[in-house]
Formats: structure tokens, C-alpha cells, sequence
């Protein structure tokens, strides 16, 4: 079951095409990745999403129902430029904030004790916005966005400014949300987060989704023939094998090898067998990254 349906969306923004007939589905309990290049239209579709902006047309369905401003209720976002008041107390703020978001002032008190517990930020709670570290700030407004439990959760660059133990952290709230039913659009440029973390995937390129599916579908549909071989003794190149790496490992070689002939492995297999005893075999397929840019070169060289 699809929990948001985006049909033929159309936004313009004085003589500048922001989205032209953008249609996408996000099933329930998954983290659906919305990427593309800065300016591609991502942001004006959260927008949209969140109710901020409105289409010139397509629709916008949540849980089945026509998208109404009522259901902002039900979704937790976190932009990409953070928006914490500067000079306000971060205790007090974040109490404002889970009210606007329909919480009773207790329940929003034992929620936030226990997230600021978690996330070891405790310390902040009396100071000022501006008087956080980075990190501090990011997690108060982390925080703030999951606190009402939204059925919908859109985190645009997440791990901005955070340093590796602390977007391991993150990385892992995110999985844990996902796994206690919340469903979740997660906007990044870093492509191995979202080999990490998402299900599935749209790409946005110049107002235009021109990728759209299951992330490991996708990464085997493009799959270049290419393998990982470690075998006893060295691997030449023949009509069936091009030798694109060969090392030296303790027990043998490790070769990156990509197949002449498309479509089944079992011709490199037999040409591999006849040089030398293999230890093992892997394909390695395209990374997202790789995929990424060659999707955006690709379709901006035709559309010139």
C-alpha cells in the first residue's frame, strides 16, 4: 500500500519549469530516496508535500485521501537549512513545537526527556539556540521533527555538518523509525546512504523524473558485466576476459574482470576455469554514485 501518491505535478515559477508532470509512489514503512542535482526540483516537491507551496497542477494523495493542510499534522520534516529560533531556549522551543504539532504538554515533556536522554543532549535544554554546537543543534531539531511520530517523515540532507559517529547515530534512528512503521523521503546527494538505506528511489533531473525504481533493481539492471575473481594463479585475457585489474593476495590473485560477452557468466566462468582453480566469484555492480552520474550526463547531453 502506497502511503503518498504524487500524480502529474506540475509547478512553475515565473517562466522557470520546476516540475513538469512528476508522478511518483512511496509505499507505506519504506525510506524512498528523492534525489538529483541542486536545482533539479526536488525542494519545490517537498514543498508541495508539506503543503507550503501549491501545484499548478497533478494532485497529491496521503494515506488515499486528497493532501489537505489538516494533514501537515502527519508529517515531521527536517529542510536542509535548519530552522531553530537563534536567541530562544531550545527546551522551550521544542515544547512549542511538539504543541503545534497537536501533543499535550505532558506528553510532549516525557518525549523529549526521553529523546534529549538518548541523544545525550540534555545539557542544552536551558540554553539558546545559538549557543549550541552544530552537532547539538542538529540533533534538538532531529529531535523536534520525529517527536509527534508523524506517519510521514521527509529528512532533506540529514547528515549535513555531522561527523561520522554522529550520522552513524542518526543513520541508525532512521532504520529504527522505519522499522516501528514510519514511512520516510530521505533527499541526500551522498549515493552511499542511500545504497544503505533506501528501498526504493526517484531521480530528479531538470524538473523531470528520468530514474525511478528499486534501488537493488536498479544497480543490477545497470550491471556491466564486470566480476571479482580470486583464483590461485594469474588470469590473462582472452576472447572472453578483459583484464581490467590483477593483484597479488596471501592466498593467490584477487582480478577485476568484466565478460566480452554479454548476458549469461557462464562463458567467463568456463575461459576463467581453464587458466586456473578460482576461490571465488562475485559480480560487482554499478554503485548508485555511478549510476547517478551517468543518468544525469546522459539525459543532459540529449536534452541539448
Amino acid at each position: 500500500m502506497n502511503l503518498l501518491e504524487i500524480r502529474n505535478v506540475v509547478k512553475q515559477y515565473s517562466g522557470h519549469l520546476a516540475l513538469a508532470g512528476v508522478s511518483l509512489d512511496v509505499p507505506e514503512n519504506t525510506i524512498y530516496g528523492l534525489l538529483g542535482p541542486n536545482g533539479a526540483g526536488k525542494t519545490t516537491l517537498i514543498r508541495i508535500i508539506n503543503c507550503i507551496t501549491a501545484p499548478d497542477s497533478g494532485e497529491v494523495f496521503l494515506n488515499g485521501k486528497k493532501l489537505t493542510s489538516e494533514d501537515v499534522q502527519h508529517i515531521g520534516y527536517l529542510p536542509e537549512e535548519r530552522g531553530l529560533y537563534k536567541k530562544m531556549k531550545v527546551g522551550e522551543q521544542s515544547l512549542y513545537l511538539a504543541q503545534l504539532k497537536g501533543m499535550s504538554k505532558q506528553d510532549a515533556l516525557k518525549a523529549l526527556k526521553y529523546w534529549f536522554e538518548k541523544f545525550e543532549i540534555q545539557s542544552g535544554w536551558n540554553k539558546k539556540d545559538e549557543e549550541l554546537s552544530k552537532g547539538m543543534a542538529q540533533k534538538v531539531q532531529f529531535v523536534t521533527t520525529i517527536l509527534h511520530q508523524p506517519k510521514l517523515l521527509i529528512f532533506d540532507e540529514p547528515f549535513s555538518g555531522f561527523d561520522p559517529v554522529n550520522t552513524d547515530l542518526l543513520k541508525r534512528e532512521i532504520i529504527n523509525l522505519k522499522d516501528n512503521g514510519a514511512t520516510i523521503i530521505f533527499s541526500t546527494h551522498n549515493m552511499a546512504s542511500v545504497e544503505e538505506l533506501c528501498d526504493n528511489i526517484s531521480l530528479i533531473d531538470k524538473s523531470k523524473i528520468v530514474l525511478q525504481g528499486n534501488v537493488n533493481e536498479i544497480r543490477s539492471i545497470n550491471a556491466t558485466g564486470t566480476y571479482r575473481v580470486n583464483s590461485k594463479s594469474l588470469i590473462n585475457a582472452d576472447d572472453n576476459i578483459e583484464l581490467l585489474l590483477q593483484k597479488e593476495v596471501y592466498n593467490g590473485f584477487e582480478s577485476i574482470v568484466r565478460t566480452k560477452q554479454k548476458g549469461s557468466n557462464n562463458v567467463l566462468i568456463s575461459s576463467l576455469l581453464t587458466q586456473s582453480e578460482i576461490n571465488s566469484f562475485e559480480e560487482i555492480l554499478p554503485t548508485m554514485n555511478d549510476i547517478f552520474i551517468e543518468t544525469v550526463t546522459t539525459k543532459s547531453v540529449n536534452h541539448e
